[in-house]
């Protein structure tokens, strides 16, 4: 009891004592060290060059330039590419990959009949200009925008019009929207005189949504605490979104790896400053044009509390070795957004192509994403990283036409499957243990679907799927153990039922409340940027798609859809075998599936049974 009644009278000694005096903050002087030649000298640092494409001996393989860097390093190891994948694994594959959806049988049918030699070429062309490209690639910019309907903390309120930025990302995605512009915009939209016409210019505006989409805590009681907060979490996410820096390791001292002071924190952080206008109680939607700059300054142990020596606004110095200034006659936003996407900056071609072939493939060329320092990974291909990046910028910053070059090279069409004989079956063999992580890509490498696919591939192959886009985020109902631990008003569900079958990505986000099949399957909580997913196999998922009030609905909608085009048993499995693996069952599985429904299961438990499938939930 002593020890106790000693240790709070110390506690309230403590908070009586005052903070730290300010006073001089501004006569004080910014201690960093130099950025050396030793700090440039690092891959991501040096300038984008486009490479010479290898030479290769197995000439007939390569479709693409991008085949003739992975052939090169595969030959070098002495390791052959996997055989060409099957057409309906392939279009399999392409559907889900570019839409997120999985192709319907028309389209199987159609494409594994069709002969003509751009056959492939035509299927990708139409799936990239599908308003479902985009709410399936939306989706992936979301997670770094760590998108959400509401604020998060304890309150969690919701934002009312944050839905327009999430149809803001999706249309710029199906638009092609120059990836420059589409950055520019989302970091200074407000000064993008030359958007057009002024509907253009409103969305600009909307796009710098982008810096304001993480968490935020308006009721909080000081006003100065939360601004500190909101533009730390900014600039730390314009660091690891756009450069693949980790800037907010910064923001209460020197990077302990990387050459990015704190104070190269807080200048980024300047560009910023004037661009929040705060109001209790009320969220920020957008960022704001001033011409009044405040004063910013370097704060002490990244205290709020505590401001230090004055600075400015100031490009990082690691990777502005021409030393360029910002002008004092231009937003400073204008200026960072310039500096950003010009084509001499080394880091946001490379970052945002390694983002999109790590979609594809399910690892980037270098496998952190969001870290490009000294301590993320050294590419397994670096000079196809920036030839990529390169394209990238020689086609007008057109990421459409980076996902066609991936998709239609010959990497992205070999088979995911072991070959059942032959040479190619010693040559798989040889290849998994010489390069067991598949870094070379010899082979497909097999992915599971994400939550938002799984849902929506539910939805689609029972022919429910409802395709209708924008507006507010809509909530489907709860499982009803769920709703009574809820507060009043926390989860209002959608008065429409057919709204509850839209795609995934207009599913309400709230940050303290992930809808309960996301969860499940390893949605990010949207608290930072999320670069890359977890990927946990877990008893609860299996339980979710086996006994789930939303699957049991969706395995009986499937077997009335399959029942009522077809009577005949056989006519039936064949059905459910192309709605759900885009190819024709064996008699084997034939056997087995008349077997099973002649046992006294119904064509529901049978539906049910293949969705739980692994064949489903993966793709080769």
């Amino acid at each position: 009891m002593r020890r106790m009644t000693l240790l709070l009278a110390l506690l309230a000694i403590f908070l009586l004592l005052p903070w730290p005096s300010t006073a001089g903050a501004d006569d004080a002087e910014i201690e960093e060290d130099e950025i050396s030649d030793f700090d440039r000298d690092h891959w991501a640092y040096e300038p984008i060059a486009r490479p010479a494409v290898p030479a290769v001996a197995q000439t007939d393989w390569p479709r693409t330039g991008i085949d003739r860097f992975i052939l090169a390093r595969l030959e070098k190891e002495s390791l052959q590419p996997a055989p060409p994948a099957d057409r309906p694994s392939l279009i399999r594959r392409l559907c889900w990959d570019l839409t997120g959806l999985p192709p319907t049988v028309d389209q199987v049918q159609q494409f594994v009949t069709d002969e003509r030699p751009d056959a492939y070429s035509r299927l990708v062309d139409s799936l990239l200009a599908s308003p479902e490209f985009g709410k399936r690639w939306g989706q992936f910019w979301l997670d770094l925008a760590r998108y959400a309907d509401t604020d998060g903390y304890e309150h969690d309120k919701i934002r009312d019009q944050a839905w327009k930025y999430r149809d803001w990302v999706i249309d710029a995605i199906n638009r092609d929207l120059p990836y420059d512009t589409f950055i520019r915009w989302q970091l200074a939209g407000d000064h993008a005189e030359s958007a057009g016409d002024p509907a253009t210019r409103q969305q600009a505006t909307l796009a710098t949504a982008f810096c304001l989409s993480g968490p935020d805590m308006p009721d909080i009681n000081s006003m100065d605490e939360r601004r500190h907060v909101l533009l730390n979490e900014i600039t730390s996410t314009v660091g690891a979104v756009l450069l693949g820096l980790q800037f907010g390791c910064a923001q209460c001292h020197d990077h302990k790896y990387d050459a990015i002071s704190q104070a190269d924190f807080y200048r980024l952080r300047a560009f910023f400053d004037s661009s929040i206008r705060l109001e209790q109680n009320k969220s920020v939607s957008v960022l704001t044009s001033h011409r009044d700059y405040p004063q910013t300054h370097l704060m002490i142990r990244g205290d709020w509390r505590r401001p230090g020596a004055p600075l400015k606004p100031a490009f990082p110095r690691v990777i502005n070795d021409t030393n360029a200034v910002p002008s004092p006659d231009v937003s400073p936003r204008a200026e960072l957004a310039d500096w950003m996407t010009d084509r001499a900056n080394p880091l946001t071609a490379r970052v945002i192509v390694n983002r999109i072939w790590q979609q594809h493939f399910g690892t980037g060329l270098t496998a952190t994403p969001s870290d490009f320092g000294v301590m993320g990974d050294s590419p397994t291909h670096p000079e196809l990283l920036d030839y990529l990046s390169d394209e990238l910028m020689r086609e007008d910053w057109s990421t459409k036409r980076i996902h066609r070059m991936i998709v239609m090279s010959s990497v992205y069409q070999v088979s995911g499957t072991r070959p059942k004989e032959g040479s190619s079956r010693g040559a798989w063999d040889h290849a998994l243990a010489a390069d067991p992580e598949n870094q070379l890509l010899s082979r497909f490498p097999r992915r599971r679907l994400d939550a938002e696919a799984i849902r929506d591939g539910l939805l689609a192959v029972s022919d429910s799927l409802n395709h209708e886009m924008g507006g507010p985020g809509v909530r489907p109902a709860l499982p009803a153990e769920m709703v009574k631990t809820l507060k009043s008003g926390q989860w209002k569900e959608t008065p429409s039922k057919a709204d509850h079958d839209r795609r995934s990505i207009y599913i309400f986000a709230r940050r303290n409340l992930r809808f309960p099949f996301f969860a499940t399957f390893d949605r990010p909580t949207a608290d930072q940027p999320c670069a890359r997913r977890n990927q946990s196999t877990t008893a609860i998922q299996s339980l979710v798609l086996l006994n789930s009030a939303f699957v049991m609905k969706t395995s009986q909608r499937l077997a009335d859809v399959v029942s009522a085009g077809e009577t005949d048993v056989h006519a039936q499995v064949e059905s459910l075998y192309l709605r759900l693996y885009s190819r024709h069952p064996d008699a084997d599985e034939v056997t087995a599936a008349t077997e099973f429904l002649a046992s006294g299961a119904s064509l529901r438990d049978l539906c049910r049974a293949m969705l739980n499938s692994n064949e489903f939930l993966y793709v080769d």
